[in-house]
């Protein structure tokens, strides 16, 4: 058994190539071998987002406050409130955020297939995100 405690692991900004506005990461568990699979809490703050992107071995959010918005490439922008839980699909291009009003908090989880867990795409533009 191993407990991560509170607090143990540093927060960080969400860095501009990747994300849209003010976004904090803070980790909750490192993949930690043989398993794949990391989390984070991430927090934006009203109009962040992230860029689009995908996921070899898919991903899942589970929201944790606020009022929060999420599209996956071809789909209508959906929204998504404490308590919701959002699965992608492997390698669906997808991106998510807080509203353009309210902050949104969530947990990621998600593997990484050869050291990866994620491919960062274009910047979401404001027609996507204001849809």
């Amino acid at each position: 058994m191993k407990i991560q405690r509170a607090g143990s692991l540093p927060s960080g900004q969400g860095p501009s190539e990747w994300f849209t506005g003010r976004v904090r990461i803070d980790p909750l568990f490192p993949a930690e071998p043989p398993s794949r699979m990391a989390g984070n809490l991430v927090t934006f703050e009203p109009g962040a987002r992230t860029a689009w992107h995908t996921h070899p071995l898919g991903q899942t959010l589970i929201v944790t406050q606020g009022l929060g918005w999420v599209q996956r490439e071809g789909g209508p922008r959906e929204e998504v409130r404490p308590g919701d839980v959002v699965r992608f699909e492997p390698g669906e291009k997808h991106w998510h955020g807080a509203s353009a009003t309210t902050a949104m908090s969530h947990i990621a989880i998600q593997e990484a297939e050869n050291g990866s867990p994620v491919t960062w795409m274009e910047q979401v533009g404001e027609g996507d995100y204001g849809a």
